[in-house]
């Protein structure tokens, strides 16, 4: 060991040994003032600048070629490709350096995850936590899959891993509903004492007519009018296969199609017309115009000051008349099978759809039978008399009196579906057909959902002089439906026909509590806006 130079103490091995630990605790040091120096490098740097932000107002500006792929189409199958999709802000959460966002689109929804890392910088994830709910954004992102489903998505299976996120349409940041809340079962009764229930908002009808934009943006509401264009689409479909023909009728006309008060009288350049109360004028001129089956759908206009749970002003009529050979069975039943196949085809391509709703507005499932259940109006009658209803023969059934009639029907022939045959002449308008053995009858019918009306129809009067004496008896002014009676003096077909309720076809067969869901924008008595 060389001696120490003159004028200098040799160090102990203790402090040799406290020196080196001070050496490498500075070197520590150094070390992590060069990381905080970079880290605030990179903090200050925006070196993700390119990959967020918003598009500004799309004005067609120009076209990209994006290919997006569909939120249903996030799945396992597509996972750990690149892909773009577009879809709502439903929920955002941001902690830190992480943030989380549910991508709603339609009713289907899938999770985006957003790290900070050296692609996606502080400053991007600042602007990601801001985007407001309800914006529409593009999102760039790699499909990752989970091991624990995510349970508040629809895609369960997998999440995105964002690469790049544009705002395409921001939303205000305050909304007069939230959707989560709007999307929310309400309590039953038993539930609306529990304390946790109480907690949780629930959004009443009013508030959701007012704010329809926003409501229509729940799975519920997208799962009823998809069920309800099935609704049409398979009347169509069902009807044009046994050879109906699909018309249009007028909706302005010069006199009450029903004979009746409750209609919209409306300026007519220097006269007045009226909103159509039913096609069923034109329907019948079509037979007599040797059209044999026609059907149409189109709004109809009903003046009653109901405020109802089934009642509204306008509604979608789907309306149809068929000529027969011989009885008017021939089309009552063929009404009926058309509505069983409609009811089977819902429950086999609109499953999903209807446990959507189901989740929201619990309900019993659609119950029917095949062949359909027809019962007289004297047997019901008598079926209720036995259950202690006092009613006459002729009297017509009530609201109250038409649910009962639809338990019992339910409790006895496990149907919630049924045809009601040989209704009073009294209490039916003034072209239906009387029954040829019983005058106080006529040869008409009415279709039941859950114990509500849905369809309403009858064999109508097809000579001329008969239909006078029956339009008289009702108190119509034959000048005003001259021309309808015309069309009978020249050979007609003996036909009969219905109309349908849409939006009470798709609340009852869903179990809503009130026909204004099964509405996009309702008309009654007190709503004329949105």
């Amino acid at each position: 060991m060389a001696d120490a130079p003159e004028g200098e103490k040799q160090l102990s091995k203790k402090e040799l040994n406290k020196l080196a630990r001070k050496a490498k605790k500075d070197e520590k040091a150094a070390e992590k003032g060069g990381n905080q120096q970079q880290s605030a490098t990179m903090d200050q740097e925006d070196y993700s600048k390119d990959f967020y932000g918003s598009y500004g107002l799309v004005n067609s500006k120009e076209k990209k070629e994006l290919n997006f792929l569909r939120v249903r189409e996030v799945n396992v199958a597509n996972a750990t490709k690149d892909i773009w999709v577009r879809g709502r802000v439903h929920t955002i959460r941001s902690k830190g350096k992480n943030c989380f966002i549910v991508l709603r689109q339609g009713v289907y929804t899938v999770q985006i995850a957003m790290f900070m890392n050296d692609k996606i910088s502080k400053q991007m994830l600042k602007f990601v936590s801001s985007i407001s709910k309800e914006s529409i954004i593009d999102v760039f992102a790699t499909i990752n899959k989970v091991e624990t489903p995510i349970e508040s998505c629809t895609q369960k299976d997998v999440e995105l891993l964002a690469q790049r996120v544009f705002v395409v349409s921001s939303s205000a940041p305050k909304l007069p509903l939230q959707i989560e809340d709007a999307s929310r079962r309400a309590p039953t009764d038993e539930e609306k004492n529990s304390e946790q229930e109480n907690q949780l908002a629930v959004v009443n009808l009013d508030t959701r007519l007012d704010n329809r934009v926003l409501d229509l943006r729940t799975t519920t509401s997208h799962a009823i009018f998809r069920i309800q264009a099935g609704i049409c689409n398979q009347f169509r479909n069902i009807l044009d296969a046994r050879g109906f023909v699909e018309i249009m009728a007028p909706k302005i006309i010069s006199a009450p199609s029903e004979g009746g008060a409750n209609v919209f009288e409306v300026s007519y350049f220097k006269g007045s017309a009226y909103l159509a109360q039913s096609p069923q004028l034109y329907k019948q001129m079509a037979i007599a115009g040797d059209f044999e089956k026609v059907y149409t759908i189109g709004p109809v206009f009903r003046a009653e000051d109901s405020n109802t749970h089934r009642h509204m002003t306008e509604f979608v009529g789907l309306d149809l008349e068929m000529a027969f050979n011989f009885h008017y069975h021939e089309v009552m039943e063929t009404i009926a099978q058309v509505l069983t196949q409609l009811f089977k085809g819902l429950q086999q391509n609109y499953q999903d759809e209807i446990s959507a709703v189901g989740n929201q507005y619990p309900a019993e499932p659609f119950q029917f039978c095949e062949p359909p259940l027809i019962l007289k109006y004297p047997d019901a009658i008598a079926l209720l008399r036995e259950h202690k209803v006092e009613i006459g023969d002729e009297e017509d059934l009530s609201t109250p009196v038409e649910k009962f009639l639809g338990k019992l029907v339910k409790e006895k022939y496990h149907t919630d579906f049924y045809v009601l045959d040989k209704f009073p002449l009294a209490v039916r308008p003034f072209y239906t057909m009387p029954d040829a053995h019983d005058g106080r009858y006529s040869n008409s019918y009415d279709m039941f959902m859950r114990g509500e009306e849905i369809l309403s129809g009858a064999q109508r009067i097809h000579d001329a002089d008969m239909l006078v004496e029956r339009a008289k008896h009702h108190q119509v002014d034959l000048a005003k439906i001259q021309s309808y009676i015309d069309a009978f003096k020249y050979g007609c077909p003996p036909h009969a026909g219905g109309g349908i309720g849409l939006e009470r076809v798709t609340m009852l067969f869903l179990g809503l509590h009130n026909i204004r869901l099964a509405s996009l924008f309702p008309r009654d008595p007190k709503r004329l806006t949105p």
